[in-house]
């Protein structure tokens, strides 16, 4: 019998962004924030930590980017007054 599709496991599933952190790594990033009450002595009521996905910026294409050195781009004004005469 062969596995359903939503049950495989994806490569780099264990290393993409999670929303929900575990209590290890909560303490770590607020040990890291100086956040974490050592007094207390207790792993409950843990503040709660933020995790930002970071997105990468994209790269423009290598003609787009010849393309743009070579001819210089009209100004917004200018563009839309051309786009009103038409």
């Amino acid at each position: 019998m062969s596995i359903h599709p939503s049950l495989k496991s994806k490569s780099g599933a264990l290393s993409q962004h999670r929303n929900v952190l575990s209590r290890p790594e909560r303490v770590a990033k607020l040990s890291e924030a100086g956040r974490l009450d050592t007094e207390s002595g207790s792993a409950l009521n843990l503040p709660k930590v933020r995790s930002i996905k970071v997105a990468a910026a994209k790269k423009p294409k290598k003609e787009a980017a010849a393309e743009g050195a070579a001819a210089p781009a009209k100004p917004a004004a200018a563009a839309k007054a051309d786009a009103k005469k038409k």
